[in-house]
């Protein structure tokens, strides 16, 4: 019997994907962010991630920012400002694998409890919860969070970067 040799099994490209997220600061300089797992992977365990989401078809990425924002936290913003910020990441969620493009908006607010009444069914099976995170947390904890190096940019938007 004959093996297929694995490296020659082609992989499926991730799917291109755009998207625009959100830092959310409260008066104190804390982060809001939520808290995911992988529902079809939770042996992998949970991470946490700042409110935002993939750019619809049209939407500029300020125009997903605030949308998303909306649908995460309840919060509506008028207007975000540009971009702080971009970076780019691969992940896989419930089977697929994603190149996404983010484009990162900051925000200060007074400290609020978010709302989940607009959540997608997605975001109601892999979404635990939320924290504000003060920096000194973001510095000391061994939860995975993203983005990776968050607690410098939180440092940078507190000092008037």
């Amino acid at each position: 019997m004959h093996r297929a040799d694995s490296r020659s099994v082609p992989r499926p490209r991730p799917v291109e994907r755009a998207a625009a997220r959100v830092i959310l600061l409260d008066e104190d300089g804390a982060v809001l962010l939520l808290r995911g797992f992988d529902p079809t992977r939770p042996e992998r365990g949970s991470w946490w991630f700042t409110p935002g989401g993939g750019l619809d078809a049209g939407e500029s990425p300020v125009d997903a920012a605030r949308r998303e924002l909306h649908e995460e936290t309840g919060l509506c913003i008028a207007d975000l400002g540009a971009a702080r910020f971009e970076r780019d990441a691969v992940f896989e969620f419930e089977g697929v694998t994603y190149r996404q493009h983010e484009h990162y908006f900051a925000l200060r607010t007074s400290r609020f409890e978010p709302d989940r009444a607009a959540w997608t069914e997605v975001e109601q099976r892999s979404v635990l919860g939320h924290r504000w995170w003060s920096v000194d947390d973001l510095v000391t904890t061994d939860a995975v969070v993203y983005p990776e190096g968050l607690a410098d940019r939180v440092r940078e938007l507190t000092s008037g970067g």
